[in-house]
């Protein structure tokens, strides 16, 4: 008899448990959601702001090109020494 008590009691807790879960879970995981939208919302805003020192970079000097460049037409050259082993 004490058997068949604990079995319906466990049932019960069980199913209510259950039940709860389905009702507050959803609500607990929109609130998470909401506020990791918000966070990324708000740092998209900080992200598309321009700085102000960023708009006021005036370039007043271009020094001279030099003459010992190497032609387009040769390409980039790398020198390297061979490691032998």
């Amino acid at each position: 008899m004490l058997l068949i008590r604990f079995l319906i009691i466990a049932i019960c807790v069980l199913y209510i448990v259950r039940s709860l879960a389905r009702i507050f879970l959803p609500m607990l995981f929109q609130s998470m959601v909401n506020k990791a939208q918000q966070q990324q919302n708000t740092h998209q805003y900080k992200e598309q702001r321009p700085n102000q020192t960023e708009s006021k970079i005036k370039v007043d000097f271009v020094p001279p090109s030099s003459k010992n460049t190497i032609p387009d037409n040769e390409g980039d050259f790398i020198d390297y020494e061979e490691v032998k082993k």
